[in-house]
């Protein structure tokens, strides 16, 4: 099954049904990555491709004032 077709699915359902399915993913992710900071490995490559190409703007380098 894809992945828009589970989305389509979703949106098919009851609203009371859609949040049911929202707050059970959003469980499922805090569970994977609680703080946010593993990269699927779709998001590792694409952010390797961004580094090799210098389209990435450090932390560092960011003129916070």
């Amino acid at each position: 099954m894809s992945k828009k077709t589970i989305s389509e699915m979703v949106d098919m359902l009851p609203k009371d049904k859609q949040r049911l399915v929202y707050e059970y993913v959003k469980k499922l992710i805090l569970e994977w990555d609680s703080d946010f900071t593993k990269l699927t490995p779709d998001e590792r490559k694409r952010l390797e491709e961004a580094e090799a190409e210098e389209d990435v703007i450090g932390i560092d380098e960011i003129d916070w004032d």
